[in-house]
């Protein structure tokens, strides 16, 4: 395997992670925020705020690494994203900076605010909407080279039927990723209530998130028709990503086995997560950015490889103790450890 596909695989691998942990985070703050806003609070504000507390703050490592990684590996990238990117990449870092002051003014401040709970659930909404707009960008068709720079066209990118398809998925898939996990979640903590409430949540969110992925298949084949004719060359992955999606449902509709769903759930995304991005290969930007012909250096990629492989060793056991202390942890899971504080 080349330096180029190790580097460009060593980022994709962040990037799931930060969907998937990011996915989780950013639906449980809505969901706080919709349960006071039809006065459910009592059922799943507790649940939420157990898992909240540990991890928010992790988020946001996976995001980091990645654009880290987006410079060091392709430095070229940041001249044709980095101007194009600076309206919604703007609007990105913004909303994770409100998002993670009103958190703080919540949990910390005054618990139980309903304005904090908002705008924290909002924030989180939008995050993913304005950060998806990169892999629209990515199958090209909007940015031009004018005097040499690369511009931008913001109004075909806002009437694009692309752009909204991936915006719309990429909120389906927040919330529904979220309300999966929860609901083992809350099966875990004994909670009944909250488990039948994001049971609910997770079974209405799967037909957008199915109707959205499918649909953008159908707007890649009249604006990327090289991308979608890659997509059908690997159908096979996408066709797995639909089973495995259908085996979650039909357990949570089952109301059984919680904890395989979630591993079903985070299987089926990741075959359609790397079949998008096995798919869009070459290509970083099309038609101007590929993967080989603006990777760094053979000296700069191996310094690279082994800081991320370095940042792994001590990503992982952070996890795990994490995971192991508070989100794996049955007392604190039931809150247990709350009631002994107190």
């Amino acid at each position: 395997m080349t330096l180029e596909l190790i580097g460009i695989s060593v980022l994709w691998l962040f990037l799931f992670g930060y969907i998937i942990v990011g996915s989780i985070d950013f639906g449980a703050g809505f969901f706080n925020a919709y349960s006071h806003l039809t006065n459910k609070h009592h059922i799943l504000t507790n649940i939420i705020q157990r898992y909240l507390s540990p991890v928010w703050e992790v988020t946001n490592v996976f995001l980091v690494f990645f654009f880290v990684g987006m410079v060091g590996f392709f430095p070229t990238s940041a001249f044709y994203y980095g101007t194009a990117l600076l309206v919604p990449a703007s609007l990105g870092l913004i909303l994770l900076s409100i998002r993670g002051s009103y958190y703080a003014f919540e949990t910390y401040g005054s618990r139980g605010h309903k304005g904090y709970s908002f705008m924290y659930g909002a924030a989180g909404l939008l995050i993913p909407a304005s950060l998806s707009i990169v892999l629209t960008i990515s199958e090209g068709g909007f940015i031009s080279m004018v005097d040499g720079k690369p511009v931008l066209d913001y109004w075909g990118l806002f009437v694009s039927p692309l752009t909204w398809s991936i915006v719309v998925l990429s909120l389906a898939a927040v919330l529904y990723i979220s309300a999966v996990f929860l609901t083992w979640y809350a099966s875990k903590a004994g909670d009944e209530q909250a488990t039948n409430l994001m049971r609910k949540y997770a079974l209405i969110w799967a037909a957008p998130l199915i109707i959205t992925a499918t649909g953008i298949i159908v707007e890649l084949r009249a604006h990327a028709p090289w991308h979608f004719d890659n997509i059908l060359d690997l159908w096979w992955m996408f066709a797995i990503s639909g089973v495995l999606f259908i085996g979650t449902v039909w357990l949570i509709w089952q109301r059984r086995n919680y904890g395989l769903a979630v591993v079903l759930l985070i299987l089926q995304f990741a075959f359609a997560f790397y079949g998008y991005g096995i798919s869009h290969f070459p290509y970083i930007l099309h038609p101007y950015l590929s993967v080989e012909e603006s990777f760094t250096n053979e000296a700069m990629a191996i310094s690279l490889i082994v800081a991320f492989i370095l940042g792994l060793c001590l990503l992982l056991p952070s996890l795990y103790l994490l995971f192991k202390l508070f989100l794996f942890n049955k007392d604190y899971v039931r809150g247990k450890e709350d009631k002994n504080h107190a």
